[in-house]
Formats: C-alpha cells, sequence, structure tokens
C-alpha cells in the first residue's frame, strides 16, 4: 500500500510520489503523476521501472530465487510436471487431482492443429530458420479461430490460452520435420506432454519411437524451468502488444520474435558454439585465460546471469539432469567432455567463484538438448514453446484488468527544435 512518500525537489517546486510496498521485492515509488507536472523519468532499458502489476512471477536476484505464484521453482521442476505448472501460471493455484486431470485432458484435446496449417509450411523455403516458421504459423493461429476471439470474455482468453500451450508443441515439431524433409508426425493422446513433443520430433513412419522415461523427464524440466521468468524483454513485448488490444495469436508470436534475438532466446544456444570453439579439453586452459584476460574479445558463454547476482536456482535442478541425461545416453561426444570439464573448474576456480560466475541454466540445458538430438537451431524454438505459457498468463492477467491501458512509453528527444523546410525544387 501506498502509506509513505517521496518527495522530488525540483527547482524549488516539491512533487510528493507515493511509495508502493509490493508482497515481496523492493519498494516501488510511483512517477505516474510526474507528467502532469512537465516531467518524465529516463530509464533506458527499463532498469529501474516496473512497467505493471503481477501476481505470476518473483525473482529475488541477490539471494537466487525464482517463485511462481509463491512455490520456489525447484520444487516445482523436481515434484510436478510441466502442465501442472502451466495451471498454476494461468489459474493462480495448484490444481488439484479431478482438476488437473480435467486440464491435462483439455490440453491433449487441442494438440491437433488444422490440417490448413500444413499448407502454411508449404510456403517456407526448406532452409527457413525455424524460429521464422514458429512465428508466422503462430500469428497465422488466429485466421483459424477469429470466432473466438473476444479479449474481454475470459473464457475465450482461457480457451486460446489452452490451444497455445497445447499446439506449440506441435507447430515447433512440424517446424523441425519441415527443415529436415521428414513427413510430419500427428500428435498422440495417450502420450504426456513432453513424451508426445519427442514423439513428434523423432518418430518416423519407418520404425517405431520408444521415448526414454529419462529424456522425457528431462524436457519435462526443461519446459518447467523456462515457463516464466517475469517482466523480460519477450514478456514485455507480449504485455506490450496485447495492450492494444491485439489478439493472443498475435502477442504470442510477438514474443516468439523478441525472443529469437540471439541477446535473449539464444544463451544455450551462444554456450553451444562456444564449446565448438573450445573444441577440446586440453585447450580449455588456454580459453579460461582468455576469459579472464579484460582486452580479450573471448567470453565463456552460460555462466553468470544479468539477474541472479549469487546463482541461478534453476540450474541446480538442470545440472543434476544433465547428468542422469549424460549417464544415460553414454555419448562419446568431446563437446560435452569440454563443457563437463568447464563446470567443474567453474565449481572450483577462485576467479570464477568470486566473480560469482557459477554455471546458468542455459549452459546445462544447451547440453541436454544436444545430447538428445536436437539441432542448435531448433533450441531457441524450445525455449519459445516452454516460455508460451508464461507469456499467455502474463498477457490473460493484463487483459483481466479494468481500465487497461495502451502501453505508451516516453522518450527523451534529441533533435532537431522546429525549422522551415525547403521544397526540393528550391
Amino acid at each position: 500500500m501506498a502509506d509513505r512518500k517521496a518527495t522530488l525537489q525540483i527547482d524549488g517546486q516539491s512533487i510528493d510520489l507515493p511509495v508502493i510496498s509490493p508482497t515481496a521485492g523492493n519498494d516501488v515509488i510511483d512517477v505516474r503523476s510526474l507528467g502532469k507536472h512537465g516531467y518524465f523519468t529516463f530509464d533506458p532499458g527499463f532498469l529501474a521501472t516496473g512497467s505493471c502489476e503481477s501476481a505470476i512471477t518473483f525473482i529475488d536476484g541477490g539471494k537466487g530465487v525464482l517463485l511462481h505464484r509463491g512455490y520456489p521453482i525447484d520444487e516445482l521442476a523436481t515434484q510436478a510436471d510441466y502442465l501442472e505448472v502451466c495451471y498454476m501460471l494461468l489459474h493462480g493455484e495448484a490444481p488439484d487431482e479431478e482438476t488437473y486431470a480435467e486440464f491435462k485432458d483439455a490440453i491433449t484435446k487441442h494438440t491437433m492443429v488444422h490440417q490448413g496449417i500444413h499448407n502454411f509450411f508449404n510456403g517456407f523455403r526448406r532452409d527457413a530458420h525455424p524460429m521464422a516458421m514458429l512465428c508466422a504459423v503462430t500469428g497465422a493461429l488466429s485466421s483459424f479461430y477469429h470466432h473466438d476471439l473476444d479479449i474481454h470474455d475470459s473464457e475465450q482468453r482461457l480457451r486460446s490460452a489452452y490451444r497455445l500451450v497445447a499446439k506449440m508443441p506441435t507447430i515447433a515439431a512440424m517446424a523441425y520435420k519441415y527443415s529436415m524433409g521428414q513427413p510430419f508426425v500427428y500428435p498422440r493422446n495417450d502420450l504426456s506432454y513432453s513424451e508426445n513433443f519427442l514423439n513428434m520430433m523423432f518418430s518416423v513412419p519407418a520404425e517405431e519411437y520408444q521415448v526414454n522415461p529419462i529424456i522425457a523427464k528431462a524436457m519435462d524440466r526443461i519446459f518447467t524451468l523456462h515457463a516464466d521468468h517475469e517482466q523480460n524483454a519477450s514478456t514485455s513485448t507480449v504485455r506490450l502488444a496485447g495492450s492494444s488490444g491485439a489478439n493472443p495469436y498475435a502477442c504470442i508470436a510477438a514474443g516468439v520474435a523478441s525472443l529469437w534475438g540471439p541477446a535473449h532466446g539464444g544463451a544455450n544456444e551462444a554456450c553451444l558454439r562456444m564449446l565448438e570453439k573450445i573444441g577440446s579439453v586440453d585447450k580449455i586452459p588456454e580459453y579460461i585465460e582468455k576469459a579472464k584476460d579484460k582486452d580479450d574479445p573471448f567470453r565463456l558463454m552460460g555462466f553468470g546471469h544479468r539477474v541472479y547476482k549469487n546463482f541461478d536456482p534453476r540450474a541446480t535442478v538442470m545440472r543434476d539432469t544433465c547428468h542422469e541425461v549424460l549417464q544415460e545416453l553414454d555419448i562419446d561426444d568431446p563437446l560435452l567432455d569440454v563443457a563437463m570439464e568447464l563446470e567443474r573448474i567453474a565449481r572450483e576456480d577462485e576467479y570464477f567463484i568470486e566473480k560469482k560466475l557459477y554455471p546458468n541454466v542455459d549452459f546445462y540445458s544447451g547440453i541436454i538438448l544436444k545430447a538428445i538430438g536436437i539441432p542448435t537451431s531448433m533450441f531457441t524454438v524450445i525455449f519459445a514453446l516452454s516460455r508460451t505459457v508464461g507469456w499467455v498468463s502474463h498477457w490473460h492477467e493484463m487483459m483481466s484488468e479494468e481500465n487497461q491501458k495502451i502501453g505508451r512509453p516516453r522518450q527523451l528527444y534529441t533533435g532537431h527544435t522546429q525549422r522551415k523546410f525547403s521544397p526540393l525544387k528550391k
């Protein structure tokens, strides 16, 4: 509640600004009234600006805390499955057995896509990036549900949310199959969410694909650990697009486009590229020294995090899962050997310990995806698949608010002042 005030002094003028205390996290100075006094705040990158109120996810980067609806991420990743987390994010509470069964059934029955979606893929070049296909097809879903797009109807919003969560694995797998020149694989209702995705990715007509339960569990944890992460770039993009009244499929497509940026969704892919650059275990000392040299452009990817200043709480779960997968598959891959040795050094070297450069979730997820056999071009697609429930939960929350206003950031103008225009003929 705003029971305190901050006072801003400008040229002898005092402006009182309410101080709002959240249920968790830093207090917030409400600056909305500044415009009436002729001022705006300037915060490039929104590093110290709260853009909305939300009850979905809380992060304390200094303490290494990530909560979804109040539940710690490590507990969710090890004691719940991804669809349970999806229900929590969308509805606010953990489901009971009956509610979960109904939700799981609803998601399962929405996994099929309209046959017309196949025609969209035929329009892409064979070497099109999977994220390009995912972005385009996600936005195109609105053309198949134009009769069910009333964003002010909570039931229609939830149906759209369910469709997106259900169909994203199908569309993602179709993008992969198309790039491989293989036939699409239809979803199966007898498989779990993660099992179904793996089957659609790797099953071929010529032989039956057996889903490895260790791999399926790892895939489910990857989905869970990437489900939501508060007001990041892509989630903010979804909210900003949604504030204009755009349909949910267009908003999620906007989120996909934002995630596609290498500074956001490409971290695990960048980690694999780094491992490829190092190449072998015997070269690690050389690259460790390069990483410690401030004047050397080489950087170790997958270590440290912009938000988590202590450790990434998702990384601990992902580390255990990574080792389970590598042990199960017993893969002889030099890059995986490089990754494991880098992890060992990072946990023992004083330089990394002092600077808190611990392996993050992207480091481990990239290794797992590579071990499973998923190409790096699909890494961000899987990130988008996982994050869809977070995006659509924030969109649904925002559209549930009364008097929702369109997002309209201001600017610090540095261009010309008004001047006279000279026609070209003169």
